[in-house]
């Protein structure tokens, strides 16, 4: 008996059927696991870019805002950071939808105090928003569209971007 087996064992060329379903289906559950977590990766990468752009146009703000005591506009700032693409309030719903595309709107009330509010939109689906004010110092928000108010989702420094 034992003969009979290795002698039709030495005729078999390939795999069975049923061995290539199972290397199938593992590799179904191998792409089936990887996927959402690729996806996922690349998302939170999206959302610390446009971070690290509004961080950068922050950055330029507050060097424009220790030279002159004000904080700059977008055409002062550019002189600054030059990397990044900047835009005033009117031009929100088309410019930010470019990458490296922060908006920039200025509210100087009473000096020294003022205000300036920066954002910027991730390929991911978020609008990310910092405020500074002199006199009370810096806010982040989350929102899902860059013309959402984002006054309700402003946390403080400690915080940060935290959605």
């Amino acid at each position: 008996m034992l003969d009979s087996l290795r002698a039709r064992r030495a005729k078999e060329d390939g795999f069975t059927l049923i061995e290539l379903m199972v290397v199938v289906l593992i590799i179904a559950i191998l792409v089936a696991i990887a996927i959402p977590t690729f996806l996922g990766a690349r998302g939170k990468a999206n959302d610390r870019a446009a971070q690290a752009d509004i961080r950068n146009a922050f950055t330029a703000e507050r060097t424009y805002y220790v030279d002159s005591q004000a904080y700059g506009d977008k055409d002062q700032i550019t002189a600054i950071e030059n990397s990044l693409k900047y835009t005033d309030a009117a031009g929100v719903a088309t410019a930010l939808a470019s990458t490296n595309t922060v908006m920039v709107v200025v509210s100087d009330g009473a000096q020294p105090a003022g205000k300036v509010t920066l954002a910027t939109f991730s390929s991911s689906g978020h609008c990310f928003w910092l405020q500074d004010e002199a006199a009370s110092g810096t806010k982040y928000g989350v929102t899902a569209k860059c013309s959402d108010d984002p006054s309700a989702t402003y946390k403080d420094t400690t915080d940060g971007w935290k959605y």
